[in-house]
């Protein structure tokens, strides 16, 4: 590959100096490691660029090397083209620049020899602020191996090595990282106190399930467990406000953890060792990914527990319940997996039919597990379950497809939501907790529970690969029934579970209320921009038949003035059905202030610079009349105690 260059063109005088610009120069490395491994040497190219440079050292290269980069991230499931951040690729054998060939948009071959190092260049342009990639700037630098790394063909199994070097390749940004540490799982070869310095992974999946932390982020340490079974942790968050309260938040992590591994591991020795929580703080933002060892979380300033707040938020519950469904997933689906997930290929899209288990059951335990744990009470726990039930009704796709399908399907409709995408598709994050749920309360009508099964598939398969058969199996071994039924209506079919009878014979009382007003229009209105803006129309709802479209302005309603007969004085006239009053609207509640005993009304919506009236047939008395929505308490404590508590 050619060498950085400095631009040549001429400069009048006074003569302007010209930046350094340090070529990296080759690592020297014991070549023990690069016998029958790889190596990669990450170098901070240019922070305020968003530029990585990466040195990929093969010393025994298969002849024409083929590298492949990958166009996925296991646990999100949308090829997100990776390969588009990356440039300046070049290959040297023999201290000689050799050719490529691309074979597509993310494969290339090197021609290079069987007999000698192969070294492969290249930059990586930084700047994805999700969970799932790569950033570089002056304040951090991270990374997901599959941001920066290709995969060599024939290497995927073999030892894998990264050197982080913390001096950025421009001498003049150096200051930049002085103050930065490296916080990763990978495990340490040679590094400084820092961290910086050499880390191995054993295989290529290993590497990039590994994500790379460098900044000078707030971090604390703290043990679960004791002797031989203790798990050491870290918490490690950048951006953080002044008015965090670390301590709380580290001492609610701490207790998650115990409660997982307690659930996980009550008479077996845990299967981790170490575990590291990467948090990156932003003003608006929320998300998760999960890792082996690992977890990145991004959540809002304000989502964090506060020195100055001794209430607890729910925007904080829910960085929890956040918290608690990474890290279960250590077990649930980075160890238990989809037995499609065997072995990952990240140039394709890899289906399975099984993330209404893996991400749904997820789900049923991350609220559940902050209750077992006392961090929420039991009715801020039956709060999120009515939310959740809820979801799951408003969703006229449940409808349409199964949370077997829609598993399947993630890969073009959960990951690529539009206007359209609750008419077809529902949510196997949502309605596999509701399935959870029922299988949770339907077991424990036969003396066991959703919680031994789970064990007993994590004992069973050794933590490794099962399909929807083995959990069949399980099922039906634990509690002497068979279960072709509910497989088939709640997970292939698309009838909603028994939720309501199931969660009264566990001592839950269900009361029914009126639901939402956007339910009851069948819209679903964006919170994000001021005034009513209409995001998704329902299938079959009253928006719907009277042609809204989502991205419709709703500005107003016309409203029927009619004249109550015993309040007309001798001298006035009949009354005319004709007569409207109009009302600029700003938020959708402000229709029962202006709606009264018409069975209609028109909105004035603005589509397309076009100013329109939608008749809408709708009674707001009625509409209060209505008992579609649901709320829970608690009738019987000893009873639900035992569900809550997770005891059989």
């Amino acid at each position: 590959m050619s060498k950085l260059q400095v631009s040549k063109t001429k400069l009048s005088k006074p003569k302007i100096s010209k930046p350094k610009v340090s070529k990296p120069s080759k690592p020297k490395h014991s070549s023990a490691l690069l016998v029958s491994g790889v190596l990669y040497d990450v170098f901070l190219l240019n922070p305020l660029a968003h530029t990585f440079k990466i040195l990929l050292t093969l010393d025994n290269p298969c002849a024409d090397q083929e590298l492949n980069f990958p166009e996925w991230i296991a646990g999100s499931y949308m090829l997100r083209d990776f390969s588009k951040n990356l440039h300046n690729l070049g290959a040297k054998q023999n201290n000689k620049n050799i050719p490529l060939t691309q074979l597509s948009k993310a494969s290339w071959r090197v021609h290079c020899k069987s007999s000698a190092q192969l070294t492969i260049e290249y930059d990586i342009y930084a700047h994805d602020p999700s969970v799932r990639g790569a950033w570089l700037d002056d304040t951090r630098a991270f990374f997901n191996g599959t941001s920066l790394f290709f995969e060599c063909a024939g290497f995927a199994d073999k030892p894998h090595f990264v050197k982080l070097h913390k001096d950025p390749i421009l001498p003049q940004l150096a200051p930049t990282t002085q103050d930065w540490s490296v916080f990763t799982s990978l495990k340490e070869v040679t590094i400084s106190s820092t961290g910086w310095g050499l880390y191995s992974a054993d295989t290529f999946e290993d590497l990039v399930d590994t994500p790379v932390l460098m900044s000078q982020a707030w971090h604390e340490e703290f043990e679960v467990g004791v002797g031989a079974n203790a798990v050491k942790h870290r918490l490690v968050l950048n951006g953080a406000p002044p008015s965090f309260d670390g301590a709380k938040l580290l001492a609610d992590t701490q207790l998650i953890c115990k409660t997982i591994i307690d659930f996980w591991h009550s008479k077996s020795k845990p299967v981790i060792k170490n575990y590291l929580f990467i948090v990156n703080v932003v003003q608006d933002g929320y998300g998760g990914l999960e890792h082996k060892t690992s977890t990145v979380l991004q959540c809002k300033r304000s989502d964090l527990p506060s020195i100055h707040k001794s209430a607890q938020t729910d925007a904080y519950i829910g960085l929890l319940g956040l918290i608690s469904h990474e890290y279960f997933h250590t077990w649930n689906v980075k160890r238990l997996r989809p037995t499609e997930f065997e072995r990952y290929r990240f140039n394709v899209e890899n289906y399975t039919e099984m993330l209404w288990f893996f991400e749904g059951f997820t789900s049923y335990y991350d609220d559940l597990l902050l209750r077992r744990a006392q961090l929420i009470n039991d009715q801020s726990y039956l709060k999120i379950i009515t939310k959740n039930i809820q979801q799951v009704l408003q969703t006229p796709g449940r409808r349409i497809q199964s949370v077997a399908q829609a598993s399947y399907d993630a890969w073009i409709k959960y990951y690529k939501q539009d206007e359209n995408t609750p008419n077809i598709t529902v949510s196997y994050y949502t309605k596999g907790a509701l399935i959870a749920l029922c299988f949770d309360l339907k077991l424990r009508a036969h003396n066991s529970s959703l919680d031994a099964v789970m064990k007993e598939l994590f004992k069973r398969f050794a933590g490794g690969p099962i399909c929807e058969s083995d959990f069949k199996t399980v099922l039906e071994d634990l509690s002497q029934r068979a279960w072709d039924k509910e497989l088939l209506e709640w997970v292939h079919g698309v009838e909603d579970p028994p939720y309501a009878a199931l969660l009264q014979n566990q001592g839950i009382k269900v009361e029914y209320s009126a639901e939402p007003l956007q339910q009851q229009l069948g819209m679903r209105t964006d919170d994000t921009k001021p005034g009513v803006h209409i995001k998704f129309v329902l299938s079959g709802g009253l928006a719907e038949q009277a042609g809204f479209v989502p991205g419709d302005e709703w500005i107003g309603v016309e409203v029927p003035h009619l004249d109550a007969p015993n309040k007309r004085s001798k001298l006035s006239k009949p009354a005319s059905h004709h007569q409207k009053s109009s009302w600029r609207i700003n938020k959708l509640d402000e229709l029962s202030l202006f709606l009264g005993e018409s069975k209609y009304f028109d909105a004035l919506v603005c589509r397309d610079q076009k100013l329109l009236l939608l008749r809408v047939q709708f009674n707001m008395r009625l509409a209060l009349a209505n008992k579609k929505g649901i709320s829970l308490c608690i009738k019987d404590a000893s009873q639900a105690k035992r569900w809550l508590e997770g005891k059989e």
